[in-house]
């Protein structure tokens, strides 16, 4: 997934009763995602988060509560925005949905950030049992929309070549962040399809 903002809508908090908060909450996240994304779960500070927020401290632990409870909201924000991406370029992918799909989890063009979910997997879900459970169940909800794009009337039968496609695509992420050229990567995930294939 890219760190491009997709549209979310305005989503507005209640402070209290009858008291909306003046920030767009998914704004917000967005901009807590970009310093999670850019510093790591551990380095990012809240006085980082709340100045890219543009919060005061009683805001952000009014709104949020912590830095923790943050970042898991952010991150299932970003979850369900980047399956929302993944279910339109199925809607989107022509001859070959499947392929169009595993190109946007690669995202060869992306650089070298990779992807936030998959980054807050390694550092986090070995010592974070909600990062783990958000994990798994995003990579089950990509598996189950390739596996559709494979097989629109049983999806349940294409599952698992749905998976491995999804572990192939995901795994080239290793490759981005080592600085492999796009254009390679993009070959190395049409090699895949063929071996996966009959």
């Amino acid at each position: 997934m890219s760190k491009k903002t997709l549209p979310n809508g305005d989503i507005k908090s209640s402070a209290g009763p009858g008291r909306p908060r003046a920030f767009d909450e998914a704004e917000a996240l967005e901009k807590a995602l970009c310093v999670f994304w850019h510093k790591g779960y551990e380095t990012a500070s809240v006085d980082d988060l709340t100045k890219a927020m543009g919060l005061s401290r009683s805001s952000f632990y009014g709104a949020f509560g912590n830095k923790q409870a943050l970042f898991h909201k952010a991150l299932s924000h970003y979850s369900r925005r980047g399956l929302k991406a993944l279910r339109d370029v199925a809607d989107a992918g022509g001859d070959d949905p499947a392929g169009a799909i595993m190109e946007a989890l690669a995202n060869p063009q992306g650089g070298r950030d990779g992807c936030m979910l998959i980054n807050c997997l390694t550092e986090l879900a070995p010592h974070d049992d909600e990062v783990a459970a958000l994990g798994r169940q995003h990579l089950e909800n990509i598996d189950e929309i390739i596996a559709r794009a494979l097989e629109p009337s049983d999806p349940g039968q294409a599952l698992d070549k749905a998976r491995a496609f999804a572990s192939l695509a995901i795994g080239t992420l290793a490759l981005r962040k080592a600085g492999v050229p796009a254009e390679q990567i993009s070959q190395t995930l049409k090699q895949a399809r063929l071996v996966i294939s009959p």
